[in-house]
């Protein structure tokens, strides 16, 4: 860079005694000050850019690393630092509020936070952090979702996820009660002591039937009805063949 100067200056500083003034004051300079110093002020600003886009890159790096280790292990992620860091103590939908018109809010929430490739503005506290993965053995997750007092899954107006992603809470949530991972509640039903005894009429044994043992009819009512003689003999011609 300073022999190119030299050869522009040169011709110069023959023509106009200012130009040569001004280009020793420059060799002065030049020597004076150190070498990185000179480099750094002719540095291509395209440089800074690259290394920019360097530092972006090896980001992007390491937040896709960061999502495959918690994909195949999420329970891991609620135990790491970057959770305690991000919500504390606090469950993942503890001070989420969803946008939307007007001061009352909507009775139900959205369907889906992202439709293919278009994320919805303000998604759900699931869909808006990439590393809370919901699966039947990630007890922790599911328990901030499950009332402490009536075992029942919040409703999602309260938790503010979408209808999407509270149908697969609900799904993880029966098959990790039924793998025994969570308790569930049984109402209590109080049984007496006749229940359990063999008196009962339900049962105990059923006596003979009155008319297996006096040869009565088994109602009383049937032996009072006179049939007609006219359909019993056209019942008669009619089964004949059959009739012994």
């Amino acid at each position: 860079m300073a022999a190119s100067i030299r050869l522009i200056v040169k011709p110069l500083c023959r023509l106009s005694p200012s130009t040569s003034h001004a280009f020793r004051q420059y060799q002065v300079c030049q020597r004076l000050l150190p070498v990185r110093t000179c480099t750094s002020l002719f540095k291509h600003p395209s440089r800074s850019f690259c290394e920019g886009a360097s530092l972006q890159d090896e980001a992007a790096a390491q937040a896709a690393e960061t999502r495959s280790r918690y994909m195949d292990r999420p329970w891991d992620y609620l135990e790491s630092e970057e959770y305690i860091e991000k919500y504390g103590s606090n469950p993942v939908w503890a001070g989420y509020r969803r946008n939307h018109k007007g001061g009352i809010p909507p009775q139900k929430t959205r369907k889906t936070c992202i439709r293919g490739d278009k994320i919805c503005g303000n998604p759900c506290p699931i869909c808006r952090d990439s590393n809370v993965v919901i699966h039947y053995q990630n007890i922790k997750l599911l328990q901030q979702f499950i009332s402490p007092h009536t075992g029942m899954v919040f409703d999602p107006t309260r938790t503010g996820v979408c209808m999407k992603q509270h149908k697969k809470l609900n799904e993880a949530i029966n098959t990790a009660r039924d793998h025994g991972l969570l308790p569930f509640q049984i109402p209590y039903v109080e049984f007496l002591g006749e229940n359990y005894s063999n008196s009962h009429d339900a049962v105990g044994s059923t006596p003979p039937s009155p008319c297996l043992t006096t040869g009565d009819a088994w109602y009383k009512w049937y032996g009072e009805i006179t049939p007609d003689e006219n359909e019993v003999s056209k019942v008669r011609t009619t089964y004949k063949a059959f009739l012994k």
